[in-house]
């Protein structure tokens, strides 16, 4: 055979190589809230983290993450995904479950594999994999700690997120924990997810309550706000605070032992990493991937902090 016949065909092997590879080239979106607050923070970040090590350890892996201040700004992300990018699987956090599920219904009618995360859809029917923390278990180990710490005629004040079920979840798992153990809720207000909210929240119930041992924070962006109102009222040795998350502000203090803020209860935003890596296996991998992966929600304390730290992360 001569050179050129040599040639010739390793040209050919290359070319078909090279049109096989385009062919098995797989896109994946993610579609997530922007960074609108603490914990989406987190999540952004830990997106392109998982971006970075997916595509380098598949070359075959093209990751596009978009990010949305609104539901019509998450729909519109949807429909440019699918028209531009045309995508094979999505992996979405719904701004707001009820306008997102007619949109990633659309996206699963071409095909797509889909992925939620979080928030639901109205019709979970439409998903493949849904991917979220455990809010019953946050609200009860939360309540198994302050129980540690309180009993009868202790009193507590509760914030709560804003009025979803997940928030309802969460408390409900709490309440019916603690029901019994003669720890007196003494009021419970939304404070939306918010350190501003947190705070005002807070201020409230010092001025109105002069006995509180306790604080259920349940979120640390509300934890921070409810920190600096006890702070600047002086009353930061009369009680505690168990937010949740896993805020690196909040996992610090834990980890120096700060006595106002003595432990954290995860809800991570890092399962968006874990979201992402399920959906790259359905495509790279043997094994059936589809289900629900509801995450732990463990008590972070002292002696386990540092494993829940990152401090790289804007959360």
């Amino acid at each position: 055979m001569s050179l050129k016949s040599i040639a010739l065909g390793l040209l050919a092997t290359s070319a078909l190589a090279g049109a096989a590879f385009a062919q098995d080239q797989i896109k994946i979106g993610v579609s997530i809230p922007a960074a609108t607050h603490g914990f989406m923070g987190g999540l952004n970040w830990h997106a392109a983290e998982a971006e970075k090590r997916l595509e380098a350890a598949n070359p075959n892996i093209d990751i596009i993450i978009v990010t949305a201040d609104g539901p019509a700004d998450q729909a519109s992300d949807l429909e440019d995904l699918v028209s531009v990018h045309q995508i094979d699987a999505l992996v979405v956090l719904p701004f707001e479950s009820e306008p997102l599920t007619e949109p990633v219904r659309a996206v699963a009618e071409t095909g797509a594999f889909i992925t939620v995360v979080d928030r639901g859809l109205t019709d979970p029917s439409i998903q493949d994999v849904y991917v979220s923390g455990n809010n019953t278990e946050m609200g009860e180990v939360s309540a198994e700690y302050m129980m540690t710490r309180l009993g009868d005629g202790d009193n507590i004040v509760i914030l709560r997120g804003i009025p979803t079920v997940l928030d309802t979840e969460r408390f409900d798992a709490f309440m019916g924990k603690i029901e019994g153990s003669g720890i007196n809720v003494l009021d419970n207000k939304f404070a939306n997810w918010n350190r501003d909210d947190g705070f005002e929240v807070m201020q409230d119930f010092l001025s109105r309550f002069p006995d509180i041992d306790g604080v259920w924070a349940q979120d640390d962006d509300i934890t921070l706000g409810v920190v600096e109102a006890i702070k600047q009222a002086g009353r930061e040795s009369e009680m505690f605070v168990v937010g949740g998350a896993g805020m690196k502000e909040i996992v610090k203090g834990v980890m120096d032992g700060d006595p106002l803020v003595p432990v954290d209860v995860l809800y991570p935003p890092a399962q968006i990493a874990t979201a992402m890596d399920v959906t790259v296996n359905h495509f790279v991998s043997n094994g059936p991937v589809t289900g629900s992966y509801i995450l732990g929600s463990p008590l972070i304390t002292q002696e386990n902090a540092e494993q829940f730290y990152f401090p790289d992360s804007p959360f």
